[in-house]
């Protein structure tokens, strides 16, 4: 059986994001940090690990990023999962009684719409999953969480009210990583690292590498090299397998324009999510 490792305690959205990808049946090992994700894998503790790279109401995780060109392991999918915050008690509790929320600080602020409506204060804890298992362990009267179903279901807590984030597209998009490259699937994606000598159009010159072989790029951020003040390196998806003539040519001429080339991982591409406009639905762009 496959094992998989994810940062935070079972019942972590992290976890929902596995099971989503790969189903019920996985084996989970839950890791303290970021850093231990690699590591499990690294070992042998775990084939794969989950690894959030971006949200779409909070943007990017640098931390993640800054891993993938550390470390040495390949991008072997991509999760996109819907972040459905949840209100829950120990059983017997009714919604009334509530008078304190825990929950990750993150996930308070993304319900504060919602915890300000009803009166309840709010109190950080440093995790959404830990803040269930906590409760779990040791109730206490009007105090509730904010975490997964997931969390819930793994810590015997009853769910009060549920999709209680204020914004409803609120979508985690993880990397599963590894140490090999996954069998071909398509649509495929691909992500790289790179950076560009310090002149004059040098970026601009890397980007027509793909642009003139009509390849889409899916995204692209700057980050700071940690070696090199005042220099940056870019993240960069573009549709597309590395093995495409056309992929393969673009790559060849980033690698005689750039100052460096990482090969983060080409892969299936996950389905882009829907979302409901009254009633007609349309592909939400992420």
């Amino acid at each position: 059986m496959r094992t998989v490792a994810f940062q935070g305690e079972h019942g972590a959205y992290s976890e929902e994001a596995i099971r989503q990808q790969l189903g019920q049946e996985v084996k989970t090992l839950p890791c303290h940090s970021f850093e231990d994700l690699f590591t499990a894998v690294e070992t042998g503790q775990a084939d794969l690990a989950a690894l959030p790279i971006e949200n779409s109401v909070a943007g990017s995780i640098n931390r993640s990023y800054d891993l993938l060109l550390e470390r040495d392991l390949k991008v072997w999918g991509e999760v996109m999962l819907h972040v459905r915050h949840n209100l829950m008690a120990p059983p017997g509790t009714t919604i009334d009684q509530i008078t304190e929320v825990r929950s990750h600080p993150q996930a308070l602020a993304q319900c504060e719409r919602y915890l300000n409506q009803h009166g309840f204060q709010a109190m950080p804890w440093y995790d959404t999953a830990g803040s269930a298992k906590d409760l779990a362990a040791n109730p206490e009267p009007g105090v509730a969480v904010i975490a997964s179903a997931l969390a819930a279901e793994t810590y015997g807590l009853e769910i009060l009210d549920r999709d209680i984030q204020d914004l409803a597209w609120n979508y985690t998009r993880f990397f599963l990583i590894g140490h090999h490259e996954p069998e071909r699937q398509d649509p495929s994606k691909t992500s790289l690292v790179f950076a560009t000598p310090h002149t004059p159009g040098a970026l601009h010159a890397c980007l027509g590498e793909f642009a003139n072989r009509g390849i889409n790029l899916t995204k692209i951020e700057s980050r700071p090299r940690r070696n090199r003040p005042w220099h940056y390196v870019f993240y960069l998806d573009f549709e597309g397998h590395w093995q495409d003539q056309r992929c393969r040519e673009a790559l060849v001429g980033l690698l005689a324009r750039a100052a460096f080339v990482k090969l983060l991982g080409s892969y299936p591409a996950a389905s882009l999510p829907e979302i409901d406009k009254g009633g007609q639905k349309e592909i939400l762009q992420i």
